[in-house]
């Protein structure tokens, strides 16, 4: 399936690009997303009498992401959890867990754009966690994950 790309997406290519893709990719997650439309003649024309436009909202979301990445860049964030006297976590601390951390510090960030590449976190200590608030953007937090103990 062919399809033109609406905005950059990841290892697949930038706005305008015309790109060959799975089908599946493209009908279940590139197309409901609005990330890309199918590359038929009449898409094509319509993208073109849209290019500016696009261009100007990418420009927008991308300075955004910036000024947001400037103020989140090596924020320090700390999560309590309930943890034995080894230090290992009776549950552990997820991608919610963070977000929640960082809307109470008042800092609105999705779910899924922080990056947690090893998993959950299960052990008390600091983390450098990533979190990818544009393709382009990427910024680094620090998790300090305290124990409370139980008896």
């Amino acid at each position: 399936m062919q399809v033109i790309l609406l905005e950059k997406v990841v290892n697949l290519g930038g706005l305008g690009d015309v790109v060959k893709v799975k089908e599946g990719y493209g009908r279940n997650y590139l197309i409901p997303q609005g990330k890309a439309k199918r590359a038929t003649p009449a898409n094509l024309a319509e993208f073109e009498k849209r290019r500016a436009e696009l261009e100007t909202a990418q420009w927008q979301a991308l300075t955004a992401a910036q000024e947001k990445g400037a103020k989140l860049d090596g924020l320090t964030v700390q999560i309590t959890q309930k943890a034995g006297v080894d230090g290992r976590l009776f549950g552990s601390v997820t991608t919610y867990d963070i977000a929640a951390a960082l809307a109470a510090q008042g800092f609105a960030v999705e779910r899924a754009m922080i990056r947690l590449p090893q998993g959950p976190l299960k052990q008390v200590g600091n983390y450098s966690i990533a979190i990818a608030l544009h393709t382009d953007i990427v910024v680094h937090i620090s998790v300090v994950v305290l124990g409370e103990q139980t008896q």
